[in-house]
């Protein structure tokens, strides 16, 4: 029990009518060539994305870029539009966290050019077409490797030990459907098709619910309105507006309720179990939305709770040791969040002993992302004890030397009675 705390070209009249579809998902091979290419670069470029961004500049489908150096992938634009095909293997490479495309870091220029953007991950606010932006599509990727079986036929796609140039697969980032590049396997009218979000579609946060919001502007014609008021009139909205300014945030979240759905925040510490964390950090961004995935060395613990604080159903992943879901319960009981949402507990680095009591394992080992987020989905909810303790002075003099004020008032209480809780004891006393 886990418990808790490559496809065919079209005719010529069909051309015009897909070329925008095909280039907003992905299959820019059958757009128009490229007239001439930029000077190539193996210099990094300015402003790389590495972690998502949630400032006012946040653009819809930017890549997440990390290091890599696997050797066994080509750069993704192809022989046809890449810059360093010269240099394949002696070229910096980078790869998306979120659709797992690897380019080479002198060519994400050249990637932006063609506008092949990463799976959405929020939809703008203000817009007039915002029920169209309620319905998610495939986000569809060309593969040269590919693991499984085509979704069309049931066979296995072929496995090639080299580099290979040929694209042998089409696959959805979100919901991981994979196809033949073959007409016989890959219709034109999938491009279109909505996307379901696949076997966690349960946990995974819809682009729709994150919405992006305009920053309000004081115009000229609201500085005249205001002219025309009297003094007092004036002080309360200047001091209105402030208010306004200072609660504002770019991005709110409108969630549908779904007795389906059960939303997971995962929070990850990269500096938990070696690079263990980095790791998982990319697995969970593949498979969710990455906007609900958060990197806690670079801070946001507590703004991420308040963002995600009326979502129905909401469960938390605290990706660490003890020390890191202790953290993220002192936050959840700052922000006094009703009802309090579950806290899972992947556990990371040594010790461990709260995710041993509450059947996680005393560490990761490797278990795939995805059988991890079922046992989150479906694990059952247990109640653990939480001390806050208050330390008062007394009035005897300290000896000099000694510590004035104790780290921690907050602990986690849990126990055992019998073999287990003597063997339990004997290991801590160990150590």
């Amino acid at each position: 029990c886990w418990q808790w705390l490559h496809q065919a070209v079209p005719s010529p009249p069909q051309t015009n009518i897909c070329r925008k579809a095909i280039s907003r998902s992905g299959l820019h091979y059958l757009g128009p060539p490229q007239p001439s290419l930029p000077p190539a670069s193996n210099g990094p470029n300015k402003d790389l994305r590495t972690c998502v961004d949630w400032t006012e500049n946040a653009g819809n489908g930017d890549h997440l870029w990390t290091e890599t150096s696997c050797s066994g992938e080509l750069c993704y634009l192809g022989e046809d539009a890449c810059l360093l095909k010269t240099a394949q293997k002696s070229a910096p490479r980078r790869k998306c966290a979120a659709c797992k495309i690897v380019v080479h870091t002198g060519c994400i220029e050249q990637l932006e050019k063609i506008n092949f953007r990463c799976k959405p991950t929020f939809k703008e606010g203000g817009s007039r077409c915002l029920r169209d932006q309620n319905v998610l599509r495939h986000h569809w990727v060309h593969r040269r490797r590919q693991e499984g079986k085509c979704k069309q036929c049931g066979k296995s796609f072929q496995q090639k030990f080299f580099h290979s140039k040929e694209i042998i697969a089409i696959s959805c980032s979100w919901c991981k459907q994979a196809f033949h590049n073959k007409v016989t396997c890959f219709m034109l009218h999938q491009i279109e098709e909505p996307c379901s979000l696949g076997a966690h579609a349960g946990v995974i946060v819809p682009p729709s619910w994150i919405i992006k919001v305009r920053k309000p502007q004081s115009s000229l014609k609201n500085s005249a309105r205001r002219k025309k008021r009297t003094s007092f009139k004036r002080r309360a909205s200047k001091k209105g507006l402030e208010v306004i300014d200072s609660k504002w945030r770019p991005f709110i979240l409108k969630p549908l309720p779904s007795p389906l759905m059960k939303p997971v925040l995962v929070f990850v510490n990269p500096k938990s179990g070696g690079n263990q964390g980095a790791k998982l950090l990319h697995m969970f961004m593949w498979i969710l939305n990455p906007r609900q995935v958060f990197d806690l060395s670079q801070g946001g613990l507590r703004e991420a709770l308040e963002l995600y604080r009326k979502v129905p159903n909401l469960r938390i992943l605290a990706c660490g040791g003890d020390g890191t879901v202790g953290w993220i319960l002192s936050a959840l009981d700052e922000l006094q969040m009703n009802p309090q949402p579950p806290v899972a507990v992947l556990p990371l680095g040594t010790g461990n002993d709260l995710a041993r009591t509450l059947n996680w394992g005393g560490g990761y080992t490797d278990e795939p992302v995805s059988k991890v987020l079922c046992h989150v989905e479906d694990g059952s909810v247990v109640q653990l004890d939480r001390w806050n303790l208050l330390v008062e002075k007394t009035a005897v003099q300290p000896e000099e030397g000694t510590q004035k004020y104790l780290p921690l008032n907050v602990f986690n209480n849990y126990f055992s009675l019998g073999f287990d809780a003597h063997v339990t004891l004997e290991f801590h006393e160990s150590r």
